[in-house]
This record gives structure tokens, C-alpha cells and sequence, in this order.
């Protein structure tokens, strides 16, 4: 019984001293202003962040928070040395987050803070990205100061990505979007030299029309394609015809035809004589 007694009592003066310990700690106040217009904006549109828009301040056991003030500013006070994640959360807006640093100086500028004996607290953010390393820091966070003048220690402005959508807007029908589809277009295309064709050769000259007419008759296409005119060769080689080549085989065939007959005769003449 004595020993439970002697334990509860060490236990009790343990976290009593604790208890004293972080109240001696060098603690800093940290001030986030959120915007109340874009950036670079004249067209006179404000931000109206809703009231229950906050702001968390956290690290490995400890979390803070903040509520939004009249002044639309984050204040989170008694803040100790360590390495935090600022985030701010809305119902209608999105906002970057930021790595907010807080180490203790003893030599050089000494930074704002309530410091304990010559130790005070140097704070510095910096924009940090999900899912990377925590070393991975972006670009360094300017610091600001209170349009009020209150002394709300370390000052930093917060970004906003953009407005938050819940609803997606449901696609309207338009006779464009018909028109812009590859495939009406190509069919369109056909439609039009399918039926443009026919005035096209009403229109055309007599002549040129005979002649046409013709060259239309001369073609072995219209055979195997079931347009009539003449009947295609038996020996009619379609590769050859689609390459070009055709022409050419028949010149040396009839080059060939021709030497060959001449060589004939001139054997024939010989004999004779």
C-alpha cells in the first residue's frame, strides 16, 4: 500500500514539473493573415472565407489549432520549438500548405518571440508539397505585418489555390459539338462529292465530257469494280497496274517483240542468200 502511495505521488510530482518545465520553454506566437481579395484582381471580388474555417498547427504528438478572427487572421500562441505542418481548412476555398520552422538563436539578429534568459525563437516558413520528402521545401514564405498594428508576433500570409467545387455542370447539347466530331466531318465530305459529282459532269463541256467518258471506258478499274466499259485482260496484273509498273513491263515486252522480229528476218535474209 505504501509503495502505490509512493508511486502515485512521484507520478503527481513528475508531471508537475513537466507541467512547469513547458511553461519555461521558450515560446513564440505565430500570426497567418489570409487574403481578402486574388492577388493582382481590380474587379473589386472579396474572399468570404465561412465561419468555420480554421487553421491546425501540427507535429509528432502535438496539434494546435486556430479559429478564424474578425481580422481574418490565424493566431496560434505559446507555439515551442520543432518543425510544424500549417494547414488551413475551408469549406469553399483550398489553401497551399507551409512548413513552418521554429529554432531557438542565441547569437546573431534575435527574432520575435518571448524568449527565456538570452534564448529566443527564430520562426521561418516555407511552401511544401504532398506526398514529398519533408526536406523537399518550395519557395521561402514572405513575412507580413498587421494592418492594425497589433503585436501578433510572426506574421505570414496564406495562399489560396482556388474555390472548392462540389457540383459539376452538366454538359449542354450543341449542334457545333455534332459538327466537330472527325468522323460527320469525313462523312459529310462524301456526302458532298457524292452528290456534287453528277452536276459537276451535267456542267461540263461536250468534249471534254466525251473525252472523259472515254478515259472512263479505257480504265480496267471499272471492270473489276462492276462499272462496265471493256472487260479487264486475262493476264491483267493489278499490282502492277496500282504501282505504275505496268506501263513500263509492256514498252520492254514490245522492245523485246521488236528486236526479236528483227533478228528473224535478218536470219531469214541470210539463208536466202
Amino acid at each position: 500500500m505504501q509503495l502505490v502511495t509512493i508511486t502515485l505521488a512521484f507520478l503527481g510530482s513528475a508531471s508537475t514539473a513537466l507541467a512547469a518545465l513547458a511553461q519555461h520553454l521558450p515560446q513564440t506566437s505565430i500570426t497567418i493573415s489570409l487574403p481578402s481579395a486574388p492577388p493582382g484582381d481590380v474587379s473589386g471580388k472579396l474572399f468570404v472565407f465561412p465561419p468555420s474555417t480554421h487553421g491546425t498547427l501540427s507535429t509528432f504528438g502535438q496539434t494546435k489549432s486556430a479559429p478564424l478572427s474578425v481580422a481574418n487572421t490565424l493566431v496560434f500562441r505559446n507555439v515551442t520549438q520543432g518543425s510544424y505542418l500549417l494547414d488551413i481548412h475551408c469549406a469553399t476555398h483550398a489553401f497551399a500548405p507551409l512548413r513552418v520552422d521554429v529554432a531557438p538563436t542565441l547569437d546573431g539578429v534575435l527574432e520575435e518571440g518571448d524568449g527565456h534568459g538570452n534564448v529566443k525563437l527564430e520562426v521561418k516558413a516555407w511552401q511544401t508539397y504532398r506526398g514529398n520528402d519533408w526536406d523537399n521545401k518550395g519557395e521561402e514564405a514572405p513575412r507580413q505585418t498587421l494592418k492594425n498594428g497589433r503585436d501578433g508576433g510572426v506574421v505570414f500570409g496564406a495562399k489560396v489555390l482556388g474555390e472548392k467545387g462540389y457540383f459539376m455542370e452538366r454538359s449542354k447539347f450543341s449542334i457545333l459539338s455534332i459538327l466537330r466530331n472527325p468522323m460527320i466531318l469525313l462523312g459529310l465530305v462524301s456526302m458532298v462529292i457524292f452528290l456534287g459529282m453528277p452536276k459537276l459532269v451535267e456542267n461540263m463541256d461536250p468534249e471534254m465530257r466525251a473525252e472523259w467518258e472515254e478515259n472512263q471506258k479505257k480504265n480496267p478499274m471499272n471492270a473489276l469494280m462492276g462499272g462496265g466499259g471493256a472487260p479487264a485482260a486475262p493476264n491483267f496484273d493489278m499490282a502492277a497496274f496500282l504501282a505504275g509498273t505496268s506501263a513500263k513491263k509492256e514498252e520492254s515486252s514490245g522492245d523485246a517483240a521488236a528486236s526479236t522480229g528483227g533478228g528473224a528476218q535478218q536470219g531469214g535474209k541470210k539463208r536466202r542468200g
